[in-house]
């Protein structure tokens, strides 16, 4: 009889063979790797591309919701945002795999951008992976509780323990700093892992009382 097959998430190596850790660890460096060569070239230009952020309210600054986490303010905040980006993203990137990692990331770049656009402060431009960060934080945290998943429950408890207290940025404090960015980031990835469960369950992966 053929062995049950391993759900995505969990399985030990990619279809071409690539250990499921390795793929996830050259894709987010490779991705931290292009956020510094945007940040090297907007330096070289006088930061002509942190224009291109998120303008709350304005229509002009729409697009900047496409832009803005690519961008930063200099290399202190593109710094800032490097370690955590690489540790959650390849965090969510083994458990979720890269197709679902995508839709993550797109989901929580979409409402991070559009929170900002609605309820950041007026005449200022909005920048910086932040949002992306603390949506992986959030997705990690709750994915468990929605699919009821004794791993992923676990790395959730991990990770609230080691990056817990980034949540605080969600509140209004330090001068400068998007902390809409930070909350409608953590709602993105609220909604992402509501939504990634919903879709697994009507693909009939999950259902009551399943553990995996």
């Amino acid at each position: 009889m053929r062995p049950p097959a391993i759900p995505s998430a969990h399985r030990p190596s990619t279809p071409g063979g690539q250990p499921v850790w390795k793929t996830a660890a050259v894709t987010i460096a490779l991705f931290v790797a292009a956020l510094w060569v945007i940040q090297g070239v907007n330096s070289a230009t006088g930061d002509e591309l942190t224009d291109d952020g998120i303008e709350p309210r304005a229509v002009s600054g729409l697009d900047g919701i496409l832009w803005a986490p690519l961008l930063h303010a200099d290399f202190g905040h593109l710094q800032s945002n490097t370690v955590p980006l690489l540790v959650l993203g390849f965090a969510v990137l083994v458990l979720a795999g890269l197709l679902r990692f995508v839709l993550v990331s797109a989901i929580i770049w979409l409402v991070s951008g559009v929170g900002v656009w609605l309820f950041g402060e007026p005449d200022t431009v909005v920048v910086g992976a932040s949002g992306l960060v603390f949506g992986y934080l959030a997705y990690l945290i709750v994915s468990g509780i929605f699919t009821r998943s004794l791993l992923q429950l676990a790395v959730g408890v991990v990770v609230l323990v080691l990056y817990g207290s980034l949540l605080w940025g969600v509140f209004p404090g330090a001068p400068g700093v998007s902390w809409q960015g930070h909350l409608f980031g953590a709602v993105g990835g609220v909604v992402a892992a509501s939504a990634m469960a919903r879709r697994d369950r009507a693909a009939g992966q999950l259902g009551p009382g399943v553990r995996r």
